[in-house]
């Protein structure tokens, strides 16, 4: 059931992601430029996105003790904004910026084939090391 589960949702997740363009770095840079040729398309995908999401957390995630699959909900317990949150936020805003891909979009973006996308995700991987090991 559980790879069911994941199945249906990477398909979900990677079809939404192609269909709506946000695999495309220039895309995801255009939406980024509140200063310059600012274009708001993506904005529309977000507020699509916390439509569908938002009532179902609400009315029907929320109230469950367990997950479909059976697994209990994991819910976040650290809360209060700090400097590593500040930080990684920082950081991850920048890359977002500079490359205009994001981890999400850009595992969707695999099958591509482009070496940047191959680049990034290694990059990617190495920082996920760095910051693993500096907050041990």
């Amino acid at each position: 059931m559980l790879i069911l589960i994941a199945l249906i949702s990477g398909l979900l997740f990677g079809t939404g992601m192609i269909v709506s363009n946000m695999v495309d770095p220039s895309k995801v840079i255009a939406f980024l430029d509140v200063t310059g040729h600012w274009d708001p398309s993506l904005a529309f995908v977000i507020i699509g996105a916390l439509t569908v999401f938002a009532p179902c957390y609400h009315l029907i995630i929320k109230k469950r003790k367990h997950a479909i699959n059976g697994d209990t909900f994991s819910y976040p317990n650290k809360t209060n904004v700090d400097s590593k949150l500040i930080l990684g936020a920082t950081c991850f805003g920048i890359g977002w910026g500079i490359a205009g891909l994001c981890p999400g979009p850009v595992l969707t973006s695999i099958s591509g084939g482009a070496s940047e996308i191959f680049i990034f995700i290694i990059s990617m991987a190495v920082g996920m090391g760095i910051a693993a090991k500096v907050n041990k």
